[in-house]
């Protein structure tokens, strides 16, 4: 007989399973899997990332978001990878299961439900599914679900174990049992000290789906400095699934003062909620950010790559949390977890009109180190607020001596405006425009007044820096870099004039004076020195969208042509997509659509299709291009416009093999977009 307790559960991951043959739409599917050639994918709840491993109930990396220190890669902090937490082992009739012995090796990410599902076969014996989630209603917890089932009557020996990364000094490893008359509660936990002195923490728990009276005993082993593990012997019968689940927390100092009592409280409770609460609380989560959808008819992998990138987007940030994106989001180490202009131009835009409450969380991070961006200007011996190039924890300049974008890419100062006053456009919350909106607009607009270089009518100079297109060093007049410091400026009259503020009548004075630069034929002009030399990505164009100072359907075709054929083919994807939204915007779907297709397909990478930042490259996952292959799809083919009265469509034709394309879940009125 089968208990209720363990009935119920069956049940529940059976209707998953049928959901998940219905779901191709949804699925990204391993099935041949290399290890030599092997990219995971991540499962993430916009706090804890986990990346997935070639081996079957591994994970290759925990990383922390919020959560930086100096370690062991250079000079500059980088984002924490911290306790591994969640790995699993298992061992039949003594036998320990692995590469070697399994077969029918397969791995699902259900993007819908987030859950990346595991199935194997060891020949004869067993049967095994094993589904890892971030738990989308608890920030910093992680279920792994497991049911076996038996071919035969065998011996079942499963352990959990927490591994500590080499950079983590003080290592300290508890195992604990909570005895209640209708519960045992296994704890196992490790807390360490980071390089920088923050405390780190992890714990885990079993959880049974037997009654408490015949729950299998927990033996906990010792291993070494860095790892130890807890295990359960139980005896299958032929087949009869047995499920168990682990869970887990992980955080830092950062987050909670005492990390380890934290963490095991919040595993307890995840333990006492049980496989099905937790279960159904994290599918209703991400089915409540499903709301906001991308649907493509006529074309499968189009649909697929979209979802993939929503998908990323929607599990590397979270409303809340004051934290913000970084380019590979929490699928690694990549670009030491900073954060760039990355967010707010590439990555904010699709999440402002899908996700306005986590757009919302990701200005906070900008809000709360205004202060540190002041000093940063200060020390330039300029007014107002210079936000970093590469931001941390604490929001002073976090890029690497060597690199010279670290003072001279200041573009970034006025897109952190832009985007506060896109957000403003989409909500129209007042209260926060005039706490948090137009104080970072004021301190950016005066910092730019004070870094012009006026020499006369239509000369206020923006000389020596480096814009969009890296590849030209302390040039003068940056295309990209003007035409943002206009913009901005002029958000900033309206923010003040919005609030009733009074309006420093030097913001429009700087912005009318502005040059934005040209060829004798009228095409925009990269910048002062530019003369046609191969480029990294998309700067000029940026003039035309997102921003709206070349407008005329001549000067953006002009641009379009003439900058299109000097795009660097080893460049990022962000370039690509630009030129798609362009030409969507321009009724050129199928122009749109080919360009479309560039800016992530030669970026993909097996077995998941995860985007490298480049094509041949194998950096994933780069939620930077993500964000801007989302945004052809939004801003172009969807011809979603954000402006003064909120979000519009422009009238746009799709290209020919999409039948239709469905925008749902859009701003705070959640409404509906279509393209036929």
């Amino acid at each position: 007989m089968i208990p209720i307790k363990t009935k119920c559960v069956l049940i529940f991951l059976l209707c998953l399973t049928g959901q998940l043959k219905a779901q191709k739409g949804w699925l990204l599917e391993a099935n041949q899997i290399d290890a030599n050639h092997y990219y995971g994918i991540t499962v993430a709840n916009g706090m804890v990332g986990m990346v997935s491993s070639s081996q079957p109930m591994k994970i290759k990396d925990v990383v922390l978001n919020g959560v930086f220190d100096k370690y062991k890669r250079g000079r500059v902090s980088n984002i924490l990878k911290t306790f591994s937490h969640m790995n699993m082992d298992l061992e039949v009739d003594g036998i320990r299961v692995g590469p070697s012995n399994i077969k029918n090796f397969k791995q699902v990410l259900d993007m819908k439900t987030a859950q990346l599902i595991t199935t194997f076969e060891v020949a004869g014996k067993i049967k095994v599914e094993n589904r890892l989630m971030s738990l989308r209603n608890m920030p910093y917890s992680a279920m792994s679900v497991v049911k076996v089932t038996a071919l035969r009557e065998v011996a079942l020996t499963a352990s959990n174990y927490i591994e500590a990364p080499d950079h983590l000094n003080g290592i300290r490893n508890y195992y604990s049992e909570i005895d209640r008359p209708h519960v045992r509660i296994p704890l196992l936990a490790s807390e360490a000290d980071s390089p920088g002195k923050k405390r780190v923490a992890a714990a885990t728990s079993f959880i049974f789906s037997e009654p408490h009276e015949s729950a299998p005993n927990v033996v906990h082993e010792e291993w070494d400095y860095n790892k130890h593990q807890m295990k359960f012997h139980k005896q299958l019968t032929k087949g009869n699934p047995y499920t168990f689940a682990v869970v887990g927390s992980t955080m830092a100092s950062v987050h909670n003062k005492d990390p380890r009592n934290e963490v095991e409280r919040l595993t307890i409770f995840a333990r006492l909620e049980g496989i099905e609460r937790m279960l159904l609380a994290h599918t209703k989560a991400w089915e409540e950010l499903w709301k906001s959808d991308i649907r493509i008819e006529g074309d499968a992998d189009a649909q697929l790559a979209v979802r993939s990138a929503l998908y990323h987007l929607y599990a590397f940030a979270r409303k809340g949390s004051g934290h913000s994106l970084s380019p590979m989001g929490l699928s690694g180490l990549g670009y030491n977890g900073h954060v760039f202009w990355d967010t707010e131009l590439w990555m904010f835009p699709p999440l402002l009109v899908l996700q306005p409450n986590i757009a919302k969380s990701l200005l906070e991070y900008r809000f709360q180190r205004l202060e540190a961006a002041k000093e940063n200007a200060f020390a330039h011996g300029l007014d107002g607020a210079m936000f970093p190039w590469e931001s941390a924890d604490d929001g002073s300049e976090a890029t690497p001596v060597w690199a010279l974008t670290g003072p001279f890419q200041q573009h970034i100062s006025a897109t952190v405006g832009w985007a506060f006053w896109k957000y403003f456009e989409v909500t129209k919350d007042k209260r926060w425009l005039a706490d948090r909106g137009f104080p970072v607009l004021k301190e950016v607009a005066d910092f730019w007044i004070s870094r012009v270089e006026r020499n006369g009518p239509g000369k206020y100079n923006i000389n020596n820096v480096i814009g969009a297109n890296e590849f030209e060093e302390n040039i003068d007049n940056n295309a990209f870099t003007n035409g943002m410091v206009i913009t901005v400026l002029r958000y900033a009259i309206r923010a003040a004039e919005t609030l009733g503020e009074p309006v420093n009548p030097e913001w429009e004075l700087v912005a009318s004076n502005i040059p934005i630069l040209t060829f004798p034929d009228g095409t925009t002009r990269e910048n002062a020195t530019y003369n046609g030399a191969i480029i990294k990505q998309a700067d000029a164009n940026l003039l035309s969208y997102p921003l709206k100072v070349v407008q005329s359907e001549e000067a953006v075709r002009r641009d379009l042509i003439y900058y299109e054929e000097r795009i660097s083919p080893s460049g990022p994807a962000m370039g690509l997509s630009i030129f798609a939204t362009l030409y969507a915007r321009l009724n050129q779907p199928e122009k749109a659509y080919e360009l479309f297709q560039k800016s992530y397909q030669p970026n993909e990478l097996p077995p998941f299709k995860v985007l490298a930042e480049v094509a041949g490259g194998n950096n994933p996952y780069f939620a930077t291009g993500a964000g801007g292959m989302l945004q052809s799809v939004l801003f172009g083919f969807g011809g979603l416009e954000i402006g003064e009265e909120g979000i519009d469509q422009l009238d746009t034709k799709l290209p020919k093999k999409w039948t239709s394309l469905t925008i749902t879940g859009v701003g705070i009125e959640k409404s509906t977009f279509a393209v036929e």
